[in-house]
């Protein structure tokens, strides 16, 4: 603390501060300067250099020129608590009244950025002439201290005022305590910690305001209810993690973001595409028609496109089935047994031997098999099977492709043996006729009839068996000549009834296969016999 006489132009005055002055020596500006020979003369820093007889002088304004509002400031340097502003108006001896009158209507702003409105004004000249040392208590903190004045057109001003102004400031004090974050008669007091800007009501250490996340006139109490910042009048987001409240200075989520939540205040959604606790995981994009996961649990909520499972949609169809929701079957056909396509169902190596198509679940066409479907079946075959080119032979055929005839055999597949009467065992492979006659003792067209005992030897009944030994001879040559005939027409006997001589095959080169019937030569009794 100090004490400082000013040397006025009236004499010298000694004035006792009681507190410090803030406003020595530091930067000032204005508006407009008086250019009168040398630049310097009139500066805004000659406010502030603690000499009366220095003053700065701007421009006029009023009613003879351009400008109508002129400024001077201060730059304190830093916000302090502030008690009063002392300016010392010029004087010129006889001209005390007219340097009123220009004097009059300014007003005194002090803030912290330097704004000049309501909130930061400090005094306002009314239409009383005031004096040109003039003194106002100015309780409050900032940085900036403003003189404002204006001569506005069409306005009419209070009785004494001047409509054309020269600002003439020789002196500008500004009190207050030097150091930061004190208050009282001696700037000893430490203001509360919470206090904006660290600085307090210079009397009674009330905060002019508080700092971010505190409130009431001294600023100890936190905010609460999720709320923060400044004078607490912001409120929380709402989406920290696990339901906490936000930081109540910053309003940060100290814990992190709850689901579907991102940002230092957890305020901005996830974007598409992401999800969880601070947006950190990314969705499966598989969701049905490419909609976004839910942006807190990731779950596709419209359902999964087709080829994909459970509620995130990242798991594929289980094996054997695809599409939709995974509810078609493949078809169980693709080539070497490989699994279907889990989306659509096709069959990307191809398909087993019998079937066509991408999902392999169409048959071959009638006639056709094998792989693609590409190998015409056997003319043989009564019926193919497509998957592995086996068939069900026609009459006389037998093998997997129906391409060998029956031997020894006959029938569909061969099935049916050749009667063993037949002789060599051997007979037609389509409807059994034995090819080539019947064994001794046998007749009919597969050799399964056979014939009665035909010896005539009896000693007791010679002359009687030598008649009737003619007639069996008779009848077997008849039986032998209209077998032939059948069996060279290659037709069997149209009667209701089989005849026993149908369908007896040729013998190659035409021998019959039937024996010559011959009589013994020692056998003289029976010779040239011949019918009467």
């Amino acid at each position: 603390m100090y004490h400082r006489c000013l040397l006025f132009l009236t004499g010298v005055t000694c004035i006792a501060f009681a507190y410090d002055d803030l406003s020595k020596g530091r930067v000032a500006t204005q508006s407009t300067s008086y250019m009168y020979m040398n630049p310097d003369l009139y500066k805004a820093d000659n406010a502030v250099d603690r000499n009366i007889t220095t003053c700065m002088r701007t421009d006029l304004i009023g009613v003879n020129s351009p400008d109508r509002t002129v400024w001077w400031r201060v730059d304190l340097g830093g916000v302090y608590n502030i008690y009063s502003v002392n300016i010392l108006f010029k004087n010129y001896e006889g001209h005390e009244i007219r340097q009123q009158g220009r004097f009059a209507g300014f007003s005194i702003y002090v803030s912290t950025n330097g704004t000049r409105d309501n909130s930061s004004l400090c005094f306002k000249d009314g239409p009383k002439l005031p004096p040109l040392n003039f003194t106002t208590n100015c309780i409050t903190s900032g940085r900036y201290v403003d003189f404002y004045n204006e001569r506005l057109h069409g306005v009419t001003y209070p009785d004494g005022y001047a409509y054309v102004v020269f600002t003439e400031l020789c002196e500008v004090i500004v009190q207050g305590c030097q150091a930061s974050g004190v208050y009282g008669d001696n700037c000893t007091e430490q203001c509360p910690p919470n206090c904006r800007d660290n600085v307090c009501h210079i009397q009674n250490g009330t905060c002019f305001g508080c700092a971010q996340g505190w409130m009431d006139t001294t600023c100890n109490t936190k905010c609460t209810g999720g709320w923060y910042g400044q004078n607490c009048k912001q409120q929380c987001s709402g989406h920290c993690r696990d339901k906490y409240v936000c930081n109540h200075v910053t309003g940060q989520c100290v814990n992190g973001c709850s689901a579907g939540w991102r940002g230092t205040l957890c305020d901005k959604v996830c974007d598409n595409g992401t999800y969880g606790n601070n947006c950190v995981h990314n969705c499966s994009g598989n969701c049905l028609n490419g909609s976004s996961c839910n942006k807190q649990t990731g779950y596709c909520d419209m359902g999964c496109k087709p080829g994909y499972t459970n509620a995130l949609c990242k798991k594929h169809c289980p094996a054997g089935y695809f599409g939709y929701r995974c509810e078609k079957i493949c078809s169980g056909h693709c080539l070497n047994d490989f699994v279907c396509n889990f989306i659509d169902g096709t069959c990307s190596e191809g398909c087993q031997a019998g079937y066509i198509g991408k999902m392999c679940n169409s048959s071959c066409t009638e006639g056709y098999q094998g792989q693609n479907c590409s190998h015409l079946c056997s003319p043989n075959c009564k019926t193919c099977k497509p998957t592995d080119e086996t068939c069900i032979c026609h009459t006389g055929w037998m093998g997997p492709n129906c391409s060998i005839g029956c031997v020894g055999s006959y029938g569909e597949n061969c099935r049916y043996r050749c009667s063993t009467h037949c002789v060599n065992q051997t007979c037609n492979r389509f409807h059994g006729i034995c090819q080539f006659g019947c064994e001794n003792g046998y007749h009919g067209q597969k050799c399964e009839q056979e014939y009665p005992s035909t010896s005539c030897l009896s000693s007791g009944f010679i002359g009687a068996s030598v008649s009737a030994c003619v007639f069996i001879a008779t009848a077997v040559v008849i039986f032998i000549i209209r077998r032939k005939r059948l069996f060279f027409s290659g037709k069997p006997s149209i009667s209701n009834k089989e005849s026993p001589y149908a369908d007896i095959e040729n013998q190659p080169g035409g021998a019959s296969t039937y024996q010559e019937l011959t009589v013994p030569e020692n056998n003289k009794d029976y010779e040239n016999l011949a019918l009467q």
